[in-house]
């Protein structure tokens, strides 16, 4: 069961009461004092309006920050809470709240693994299996690793309300059926991606191995991305979307790190879903991997390259939307009931880079994407993807058909694919944004 908010009411009702005889509040959290500051008495109307915003910040927190069983204080900043499975964010949804756990999938497509390639490119090419916070601690079974968000995290946000998901700047009423739902995206909203897809057939699930890199950000209010998405809808309408990567994103998380994130929405974007567990929704059962942890250790331009194995699928028996990372790491699931329009399967998946494009002082954005660097430089320069595979009907992971490629503007991100016998269906992508081709 989710934990109860009794003590935030417990506070409404002491702020009533001393409404007119303190100006200073010491409100607590998880064991963490914050001050508030200012009264209605004062008659300072900014005042008000900053006791209010914290108030609203903290009982926010509260409802994201669930009582630790253990916490682990990472190096690079983060807090990891512990939190029983049972007490996990999901559970606060209306629809999961008498929801039963399902600890683990009925079936895992059957197909090719990573073993044959992992031993004939371990040389070059690395898997991480691991995060930064992994080396203070561990969570212990029963629970999974939280990342603590803290008041600042809340405040870089433009509201409460849209804390922890993708900004849409319009929306648009309907789309064709010959463009990849990326670039109806890209057309009205600013986002950028270089990507390759497939459409046109039902998916029951995607895979890739993905190249992990440190993408340079201009600004907070942009980010990097490279994911799995699996969509079936229509944008800006009921778009049903499930994804998963790594990403830099200085407004979400507070620095550049590069982390391990998940996303859903069953709207378009509109009001549903969130990174992470930012929202109730997806359910974690795996005590060994925090979503929005920082990854370690990344790729290097010239040197050590490290990637990452994404899995997502759908249980044929319950219909629940697995996620997998690596090749054993079963993180848990996303609940049939969440998604109408991929009650039965998806209709495009794609695998790429998105970056956002905000065009500060009318230029394009130097934000890079993947590497920072063009395809055509190549391994140990460029990002890739590579073994892409989808899940058929018959719960099989298969090399996808008639894969497409789509960019904006290839002048300053692109993509390149190809194929090889031990890298499968693969592509390289990304690039510099701004640059004396792309203004």
């Amino acid at each position: 069961m989710a934990a109860k908010l009794g003590h935030v009411k417990t506070w409404e009702e002491n702020m009533m009461i001393c409404f007119f005889l303190i100006s200073i509040h010491v409100v607590t959290i998880a064991g963490r004092a914050v001050t508030a500051v200012g009264s209605a008495a004062t008659g300072g109307g900014g005042g008000d309006v900053n006791y209010m915003q914290k108030l609203d910040v903290q009982r926010h927190l509260n409802k994201l920050n669930k009582q630790a069983v253990k916490s682990i204080e990472s190096s690079d900043g983060d807090i990891i809470d512990c939190v029983l499975i049972s007490n996990q964010p999901a559970f606060d949804h209306p629809e999961l709240r008498n929801h039963k756990i399902q600890m683990r999938p009925n079936f895992h497509p059957e197909g090719r693994t990573n073993l044959e390639e992992e031993s004939k490119v371990s040389s070059i090419s690395k898997r991480i299996m691991s995060q930064l916070w992994q080396e203070s601690g561990s969570c212990p079974n029963g629970t999974i690793p939280m990342r603590r968000t803290k008041e600042d995290d809340l405040l870089r946000a433009k509201s409460i309300q849209q804390f922890g998901k993708k900004k849409q700047k319009s929306i648009p009423q309907s789309t064709s059926s010959s463009q990849s739902q990326s670039e109806v995206i890209s057309q009205i909203t600013g986002h950028e991606h270089a990507i390759v897809y497939v459409q046109g057939d039902k998916y029951y699930g995607a895979k890739a191995t993905i190249n992990v890199w440190k993408p340079n950000v201009q600004q907070s209010n942009e980010f990097s991305l490279s994911q799995i998405w699996l969509l079936s809808g229509t944008f800006g309408q009921d778009l049903n979307s499930i994804e998963a990567g790594w990403q830099v994103s200085p407004d979400l998380y507070g620095d550049d790190n590069t982390r391990f994130f998940i996303y859903w929405t069953t709207d378009s974007y509109r009001g549903t879903g969130c990174y992470n567990l930012f929202c109730s929704g997806f359910i974690q059962t795996n005590n060994e991997i925090a979503l929005g942890a920082t990854i370690s250790p990344l790729s290097g331009f010239g040197g050590s390259q490290y990637d990452i194995t994404i899995l997502i699928w759908k249980d044929p028996k319950q219909g629940n939307w697995w996620l997998q990372f690596g090749n054993d790491k079963v993180l848990g699931y996303w609940p049939a009931s969440l998604f109408p329009n991929l009650a039965d399967s998806a209709t495009v998946i794609e695998w790429g880079g998105e970056v956002v494009n905000s065009e500060s002082n009318g230029q394009h954005t130097t934000t890079q994407m993947g590497s920072g660097h063009f395809p055509d430089e190549g391994f140990g320069k460029a990002s890739f993807f590579k073994d892409l595979q989808v899940v058929s009907e018959e719960n099989k992971l298969l090399p996808p058909s008639d894969i497409s490629t789509y960019t904006d503007k290839s002048n300053c991100y692109n993509v390149k694919s190809g194929y090889s016998s031990t890298w499968g269906n693969y592509f390289y992508y990304g690039g510099s944004g701004r640059n004396p081709n792309c203004p």
